[in-house]
């Protein structure tokens, strides 16, 4: 796979945006996402016809990404369910990482675009991270039957206003620990707690008891908004015998749910809520500057002159160094709403 994938996946109405008779302003055919202006939108849903070309009036915008998800409504032929999701990107994440490709997967949105939804899921309806889990413990087993040995540990951390939580150690200990860099291993977590996992069952485990730590709070925009970014990090190690040599290859794979980028004055944030944003929104613009500057050295035609990378800009481009840049295969999923009235942030 190329090293950085784009999909974009819009969600279903929600009661806010019906309450609010919001209009469908998201188009998508096959890679293609269509985003409709919202006066548009209105003049459509009016019976009216398009402008035409010469109007003024520039009826949409279209975008393409390496893959396009409509998931508004189930009852449409063309509805993707998270078992598609998974398998155009969860296996892939699963293949590179036996290959020794250290791999990072997040979702990226507003508050309440559906990113911890196509992350997390539900018992019903699970999302990528637990059904990249699942693979990776049946390619496991597989290969144990070939005779290939694995060590495999997980971590979860909380990124909240710019400092760290080890969501899997003591409830106590606040968000307090340390990012340093090691010379030759990259960026890491001081006293962040490994937990060695030998099944599923044990790393589902892990999920649910980091899940329950998180931040979270009511918004005007979502009752459940997640006001920190969290990172589920599986390191695994593959032992075997090539050519009567012991080889060990090493891979990361780091599963991300990005809390939402926001307005102030759409969510109502106020004191507490208002400093969290803000960290939330800086945090989010560097990332963005981090997968541009990427984007731009990988990019043919580029000058070939030394980009600066700002990964220390925040704390989360600094942890995924190493699933950004280098040795890694990336994918990124820009969740968005199909309201009009959700226009400027989608």
């Amino acid at each position: 796979m190329a090293s950085l994938k784009v999909a974009v996946r819009v969600r279903p109405f929600n009661q806010r945006e019906n309450e609010l008779g919001a209009k469908l302003i998201v188009q998508m055919d096959g890679k293609k996402t269509r985003l409709l202006k919202p006066k548009v939108a209105g003049l459509l849903n009016g019976g009216a016809n398009l402008p035409g070309t010469g109007s003024g009036l520039e009826p949409w915008n279209d975008f393409t990404f390496d893959h396009s998800y409509w998931s508004v409504d189930e009852s449409d032929g063309h509805f993707t369910p998270q078992e598609r999701v998974f398998e155009d990107l969860g296996t892939e994440i699963v293949d590179c990482a036996f290959q020794g490709y250290n791999a990072c997967v997040f979702a990226y949105g507003q508050t309440g675009s559906g990113k911890t939804f196509t992350m997390m899921g539900t018992a019903e309806a699970q999302g990528l991270i637990p059904r990249i889990c699942r693979s990776l413990f049946g390619r496991m087993k597989l290969g144990q039957e070939e005779g290939v040995g694995y060590k495999t540990q997980c971590s979860y951390l909380e990124i909240y206003n710019e400092r760290v939580k080890d969501l899997l150690g003591p409830s106590s200990a606040g968000h307090g620990l340390r990012v340093r860099e090691h010379r030759t291993l990259g960026p890491y977590v001081e006293n962040l707690s490994q937990h060695p996992v030998s099944d599923y069952g044990e790393i589902q485990n892990c999920m649910v008891q980091g899940n329950n730590q998180r931040t979270t709070a009511s918004t005007n925009m979502n009752d459940t908004s997640s006001r920190s970014h969290a990172i589920f990090t599986i390191t695994f190690v593959q032992a075997r015998y090539l050519d009567d040599m012991p080889s060990e290859t090493v891979s990361k794979i780091h599963l991300v749910d990005l809390a939402g980028s926001e307005r102030a004055n759409a969510t109502g944030a106020t004191g507490q809520r208002l400093k969290e944003g803000a960290h939330i929104n800086k945090s989010l613009v560097t990332l963005g500057s981090v997968i541009s500057a990427l984007a731009e050295q990988t990019n043919p035609t580029h000058n070939k002159r030394i980009l600066y990378i700002p990964y220390r800009d925040s704390i989360l481009t600094w942890l995924l160094k190493d699933s950004l840049g280098g040795n890694s295969k990336t994918i990124m999923i820009a969740a968005i709403s199909p309201a009009d009235v959700n226009y400027s942030e989608t």
